[in-house]
């Protein structure tokens, strides 16, 4: 083994690299749903994505959800609700517009959570974290508008919408006492279950039925469809259950930090996005922002820690800012 590489350090990037693969996928997620759903086929795809993961996890669970008690499953049936306002909005803000902008604007979750645990609290931000907000909002209006005056599109505006609910999610998950030492992952099969149901119901009225949608697939659309159903929600959850016990929160929040870079990259590489020189300032500027803002973010205080579902969320103790574990609460 080289000198410069210590038994340690090979360690750490062994441990490193799942969740990197995590941000990874969590980025081409965007792309993913651009190829497998439009704007009328929306929920008949989330129907499909959910319901291919639904069996398998609720395997994995089926000890765990027997021993969940009734309160618990309300618990976990109320964040199901907003889950599914989550996805809905993420999902039709991705098939309407660029992947590349779904994936930087929904970043700023990491930067809106703790803007909204710190007015819970009553208690100001430090003032680094509020020029990090500042500097997150002037980068979504330039790239938003591709370096212009125009307004968001309805995609962007929906995205923006996800990501605003999706930092209300974390702090509802952080203060839902009865779930404080719930298992996890029989948390994480009832909301992902009653976010289907509500999928299901919706699509009895909108857009055709889901295996309508399932038949016209082609062998790349299943290909795609199946990508986010293994890859960005189960492996991604199963990588995060494991990580946050492998490695620190804050590292593994730094890692997850990246999937807005991933997303820009297979949204210019694979999807032909194209960004004037603001714009790509604009995304510049975003990245840096939550970056930024997750590292000056006020620290949680031990009683607002919690965890939930993640495949899409958790609050991150060290850095008071929330971590879609997306996804569940990713497109």
């Amino acid at each position: 083994m080289p000198a410069f590489l210590s038994k340690d350090s090979t360690s750490s990037v062994l441990r490193d690299l799942p969740v990197l693969l995590v941000a990874v996928v969590w980025g081409s997620s965007f792309l993913a749903v651009q190829r497998v759903a439009e704007p009328g086929t929306v929920v008949a795809m989330l129907v499909l994505r959910f319901g291919l993961v639904l069996p398998l996890l609720g395997a994995v669970a089926w000890r765990a959800l027997r021993r969940l008690s009734p309160t618990e499953w309300l618990g976990g049936a109320a964040l199901g609700l907003v889950l599914s306002g989550i996805f809905l909005l993420e999902t039709y803000g991705a098939v309407h517009t660029s992947a590349t902008n779904a994936g930087l604007i929904i970043s700023l979750a990491m930067v809106l959570t703790p803007l909204g645990e710190s007015a819970l609290g009553r208690t100001a931000p430090p003032r680094a974290f509020l020029a990090a907000a500042g500097l997150a909002v002037l980068g979504v209006a330039l790239l938003t508008g591709d370096g212009g005056l125009r307004a968001p599109s309805l995609g962007d505006l929906l995205v923006l919408g996800a990501a605003l609910v999706r930092s209300a999610y974390v702090l509802a998950v952080a203060r839902t006492r009865a779930l404080r030492d719930t298992d996890m992952l029989a948390v994480t099969w009832v909301q992902l279950a009653v976010a289907t149901g509500v999928f299901a119901v919706v699509a009895l009225s909108v857009g055709p039925a889901p295996w309508t949608v399932a038949r016209s697939y082609g062998p790349g659309q299943w290909a795609w469809l199946l990508h986010l159903s293994l890859f960005c929600t189960l492996f991604a959850f199963f990588v995060q259950m494991w990580a946050v016990r492998a490695t620190s929160p804050s590292r593994v929040s730094l890692l997850l930090g990246t999937e807005p870079l991933w997303a820009a990259v297979f949204g210019i590489t694979l999807a032909g996005n194209r960004m004037g020189p603001l714009a790509l300032l604009g995304a510049a500027l975003v990245l840096v922002a939550t970056e930024w803002g997750r590292r000056t973010a006020p620290v949680s205080r031990p009683a607002g820690d919690g965890h939930g579902d993640e495949v899409d969320a958790a609050v991150d103790a060290d850095q008071g800012a929330g971590e879609q574990r997306r996804e569940p609460a990713s497109a």
